[in-house]
């Protein structure tokens, strides 16, 4: 990993039943979106799902500098959340309900 970059990883839920549909959704992400992570100083994100607790581990280097504040009040972020608020668990605003974890270990 580069030293502008660190790692952020999180977890959130997805509703029973949408797995199939989460994945779709992402394998058809709006090139608007993908343009605005990478913009923002987003990159090699990558989701994970256990099939057992539908739970979805989120893995992702930033950039050093990157601001947390400034893409939730992106419009192109607040249709992406509506738009996955059905099959997710979501805060009132559609943001999914998320948890940072703690990084315990690293190997390059």
């Amino acid at each position: 990993m580069k030293n502008n970059t660190v790692r952020n990883a999180f977890k959130m839920k997805l509703k029973p039943g949408f797995e199939v549909e989460y994945k779709k959704r992402h394998d058809q992400i709006w090139p608007e979106l993908q343009a605005l992570l990478s913009d923002s100083g987003i990159q090699d994100y990558s989701i994970f799902l256990d099939e057992e607790t539908l739970i979805l581990f989120a893995v992702q280097k930033i950039s050093a500098d990157f601001d947390f504040d400034s893409l939730p009040s992106h419009p192109i972020v607040k249709k992406w959340w509506a738009y996955m608020a059905d099959i997710m668990e979501t805060n009132p605003d559609n943001s999914p309900e998320s948890t940072s974890l703690i990084e315990v270990f690293h190997l390059d």
